[in-house]
């Protein structure tokens, strides 16, 4: 064979392996974008299953939180019953409710200053307390007249109710426990009408439209979260359904017990 046939024949086989090789270069290219394309829509496909989850978790959260706010007025009041106290200060009585957990071996108890009052203008710093049948000798350990509050303690050790950190929202609804004419235990349930400045006095006052009694002062406004929101403190003469509480958040800055 002559050398031109032979380079000839090179020649044809270069060629071929030349577009051997740019075939197989076009089919990795090929397979590279293919991998890429499908790495992309996987990715979408996490990235959508990501925000799913996360939309699925808000709506957890939700579900749990209206859930906690459900009003159980039952639970409630199973709560807050075993921490309210009958107060008798002489002639006359009232309720309070022990705050925040006992130290030194002593329970803090907040009630409104117009039941201790008849004692304390009389130089007189106890009162009786009663509770499921049990009596407590309390101690006035400092009094509000301006916020018609008053801190009182007694030995031994009862949980108290915890104290809300904000002020309650109008339409709320809440619970008050206490012993109005002297019936220990009784509760009565409304919702928050409006937040108003308190007449002749600073601050504020919760109004609220659950019925309120003489000896329901000093009880504790409970909210759906079990937790005090304000002092029961009056209602307004010659109406029905509006009680006024003293913000539980008053009596937290006036005598440091939250």
């Amino acid at each position: 064979m002559s050398v031109a046939v032979i380079l000839v024949v090179l020649a044809v086989v270069v060629d071929r392996q030349g577009e051997r090789i740019d075939q197989l270069s076009q089919e990795a290219a090929a397979a590279r974008h293919g991998t890429a394309t499908a790495n992309a829509v996987q990715d979408q496909r996490l990235a959508g299953l990501d925000t799913r989850a996360k939309g699925l978790e808000s709506r957890l959260a939700a579900l749990d939180e209206r859930s906690q706010q459900a009003f159980d007025p039952r639970a409630v009041a199973a709560s807050a019953l075993p921490s309210v106290f009958l107060v008798i200060a002489g002639q006359f009585s009232g309720s309070a409710f022990a705050i925040g957990k006992p130290q030194g071996g002593r329970t803090r108890i907040l009630t409104a200053y117009h039941v201790v009052e008849s004692v304390w203008t009389k130089g007189r710093t106890t009162v009786r307390l009663e509770r499921g049948g049990t009596a407590f000798t309390a101690k006035i350990e400092d009094v509000s007249p301006t916020h018609d509050l008053a801190l009182l303690s007694i030995n031994g050790k009862v949980n108290g109710i915890v104290a809300a950190r904000a002020a309650p929202a109008s339409g709320e609804q809440i619970l008050v426990v206490g012993a109005p004419l002297g019936l220990t235990e009784t509760i009565t349930t409304g919702v928050v009408s409006a937040i108003r400045a308190r007449v002749g006095g600073p601050g504020t006052m919760i109004q609220f439209d659950a019925p309120l009694n003489p000896g329901n002062s000093g009880g504790p406004v409970v909210n759906t979260r079990k937790e005090v929101v304000g002092i029961a403190d009056a209602k307004a003469k010659d109406a029905e359904g509006i009680g006024l509480a003293v913000p539980i958040q008053t009596a937290c800055k006036v005598f440091d017990v939250c």
